[in-house]
């Protein structure tokens, strides 16, 4: 058998089942490759302790011949999942202190299937980010490094940087992640493990810290296809306490990897040829369609006419709801409280200490596109400009099934590299941003390496409550693709 910490999830799920293994064998195993690999940042609470104790309970049942689908199976928390009793910050330091008196829907639902919890991990502050930059605990390191010698750090994407990272480096068999406009896909692709943001409503955001409440979406964050799917089913579902959860049933994700996908038309939007593109990019994407189309899939090329308008619509939705979701922040209730003479002193001192740079601009930006005078020339329009994006996304699946497009624009980066030019940070999601307008799932799968060495993405996108179908697709590419490779810190 593998080392157990570099098992798939599904892999070590088989390994437990004909109990070549214990679950308290496999989680002591990740615990020790999570604290052997701290100088990546990727954790922002461990519990171990919590980890043993759940496994133990775990092994009780296999033995019994019960248990969950994800029994015994080590995975770890995006820190903006409320957990019960253990320290939630959203990767601020305005919740460095809050440990919530109950558990996010999503999360029982994993513990329910009888998931092992390692640990919450790092985030770009309150999910905003591309980069995991913006965390009030640091930043996450990317476990892989370029093939030029130089050593530099990389960037492992955000916001979901330490799930990805985490996932990356076999410190935790499977992640969640949360993506508003591409922080689970983005993070996948520069860490080479497979992302899935389903489409909204398919995970409950009830107990999920908030940014923007009509873009965010839970979703899983694997080494492979296969592991989504097992994750995605377990963390999917209807939630009354969630008045956007939609009521249907939970597909057998793993069940619709079938291999098969003769007579599927893939879609290739001629408006995802950006100016600039890097070369390596074209190229990936090519062979993905080529991969495709030998699998017996017929290619054909659609129009998204108002993409250009994504980035800025996104800019100006996202922060409008992130400044009326960030004011209940306000040192009275929970989290940090700073004194002041007056009411407004006090919010103004809380807001001030509390708050990373990144949150404060995007809380100013929506404040003042929200303000009177304001709210028509910009939110409004954005608005409308949103149902446009969606109705692109509808008229091109009446001519395809699924999209491909490249994940991000660029392999992963340097930490530092991008830190002081806002612009260039918020086009890492030039890609991802649409589909997350439109509520589209959308999945990235490595595809390759590039000429630095590091891993590649390409994103497939679906229709609503599709995921069936992209995670299919997404199967063969994966399988077409051979990606094997390792980062340099544990391969």
């Amino acid at each position: 058998m593998s080392k157990p910490t570099h098992l798939t999830l599904a892999g070590a799920r088989d390994a437990l089942k004909k109990r070549e293994i214990s679950s308290v064998e496999l989680t002591t195993a990740h615990v020790a490759a999570m604290e052997s690999l701290r100088g990546l940042n990727a954790f922002v609470t461990e519990t171990p302790d919590k980890a043993i104790e759940m496994a133990k309970a775990s092994d009780a049942k296999l033995a019994r011949g019960e248990g969950g689908p994800l029994e015994g199976l080590p995975i770890a928390i995006k820190d903006l999942f409320c957990t019960e009793g253990v320290r939630t910050t959203a990767g601020s330091a305005i919740l460095g202190n809050f440990v919530p008196p109950y558990e996010s829907t999503v999360t029982s639902h994993l513990w329910r299937d009888g998931a092992v919890m390692l640990g919450k991990l790092n985030m770009d502050e309150f999910a905003m980010g591309s980069a995991n930059i913006t965390s009030a605990y640091g930043n996450v390191e990317n476990p892989w490094r370029r093939q030029d010698g130089s050593n530099a750090k990389l960037v492992p994407g955000g916001s979901s940087g330490g799930s990805a990272a985490s996932v990356a480096a076999r410190i935790t068999l499977a992640a969640t992640g949360t993506d508003t406009g591409g922080s689970i896909r983005q993070p996948a692709a520069f860490t080479g493990i497979v992302g899935i943001k389903p489409t909204y409503g398919r995970c409950s955001r009830w107990g999920v810290v908030a940014f923007a409440s009509s873009l965010d979406q839970a979703g899983p964050m694997a080494r492979t296809v296969r592991d989504a799917a097992i994750m995605l089913r377990s963390m999917a579902g209807f939630d009354p306490k969630d008045s956007t959860s939609v009521d249907m049933a939970v597909p057998d994700f793993e069940a619709a990897l079938t291999g098969d996908i003769r007579g599927l038309k893939v879609g290739i939007p001629k408006e995802y040829r950006v100016d600039g593109m890097p070369a390596e990019i074209e190229r990936v994407w090519q062979q993905g369609a080529d991969w495709l189309r030998a699998a017996g899939a017929e290619i054909v090329e659609v129009s998204l006419p108002h993409t250009k308008y994504a980035l800025p619509t996104y800019y100006i939705v996202a922060p409008a709801e992130a400044s009326s979701n960030l004011a209940r922040y306000d040192g009275v209730r929970y989290g940090l409280r700073e004194t002041g003479g007056s009411l407004n002193e006090l919010y103004e001192n809380t807001r001030a200490a509390g708050f990373g740079r990144e949150v404060k601009r995007r809380v100013m930006i929506g404040t003042y596109v929200l303000s009177a005078g304001y709210y028509d020339a910009y939110y409004t329009k954005a608005q409308k400009l949103r149902t446009l994006i969606a109705r692109d996304f509808t008229e091109a699946y009446k001519q395809c099934d699924v999209i491909l497009t490249p994940t991000a624009p660029s392999t992963a980066f340097a930490i530092g590299e991008k830190q002081d030019d806002p612009i260039a940070m918020y086009l890492n999601d030039v890609f991802t941003v649409p589909a997350s307008l439109a509520g589209l799932p959308g999945l990235s799968v490595p595809a390759g390496l590039g000429d630095d060495g590091l891993p590649l993405g390409l994103q497939l996108l679906g229709r609503p409550f599709d995921e069936e179908t992209v995670l299919r697709v997404a199967g063969v590419m994966e399988r077409a693709a051979g990606f094997t490779a390792l980062p340099q810190s544990i391969s």
